[in-house]
């Protein structure tokens, strides 16, 4: 058995290579060997998102709290809200974030393969954003 403190993972800024925006990423856990799953708290400022990206298992968002927008590349963009989960499918190539007016903050769950959770994209533009 392993017990993770609450208090294990130091919050950090989402960095600017890979965020647009205020956003912060509290980690919540990374599995021991051989699993290889991880999940953060993701708090997004109004206005707020990732960059494009992919997940090779794909990935959970639990929304916590706020307003939100997902969209996956070459679909409208959707309303997300607390309470709502959210489902991408492996090597989907989607973003997330906070809407315009509103916070949000999401629980964000994936798996890696080969070492890497996540492979990221372009940065989604204000005009992508605002579509």
């Amino acid at each position: 058995m392993k017990h993770i403190q609450a208090t294990d993972s130091a919050s950090v800024a989402g960095p600017a290579e890979t965020f647009t925006g205020d956003v912060r990423i509290d980690g919540l856990f990374t599995m021991p060997d051989p699993a290889e799953g991880s999940a953060g708290i993701v708090t997004f400022a109004p206005g707020a998102r990732t960059a494009w990206h992919t997940h090779p298992k794909g990935q959970l968002l639990l929304v916590l709290s706020g307003v939100g927008w997902v969209q996956v590349k070459g679909q409208p963009r959707q309303t997300i809200r607390a309470g709502d989960i959210v489902w991408f499918d492996p090597d989907e190539t989607h973003w997330h974030g906070a809407s315009a007016d509103h916070a949000m903050s999401h629980v964000a769950i994936q798996e890696a393969e080969n070492g890497s959770p996540v492979t990221w994209l372009g940065h989604v533009t204000d005009a992508e954003y605002d579509a």
